[in-house]
């Protein structure tokens, strides 16, 4: 199986998530950071099992959260390119896949 690499800003965005859903209700934000987890094994198990979208990023949405998982499927690893509320500002990420 490929490594993940996540994206730094990614991952703040995935911690400012888990903070915000935990500030909402005790528990919340383990329930969204459990959900991430089993996303990322699904994601490492079978890489190209979800679309391509733009830029040839692949796009997993969460099931439970309003949040996608933008990634692209190289060939030595996968990386995590956002965490991305689906109800904010769309493809704010594009200018992370120029630091490839």
């Amino acid at each position: 199986m490929k490594m993940i690499i996540i994206h730094h800003s990614a991952e703040i965005e995935l911690w400012q998530a888990v903070e915000y859903y935990e500030s909402k209700r005790c528990g919340l934000g383990l329930e969204f950071e459990k959900e991430v987890s089993k996303a990322l094994v699904q994601i490492q198990s079978a890489p190209e099992r979800w679309p391509k979208k733009n830029h040839d990023t692949r796009l997993y949405l969460l099931k439970k959260f309003p949040y996608s998982i933008f990634y692209l499927d190289l060939s030595d690893f996968i990386w995590v390119v956002a965490f991305a509320h689906q109800k904010r500002e769309p493809f704010y990420w594009r200018k992370r896949l120029d630091k490839i």
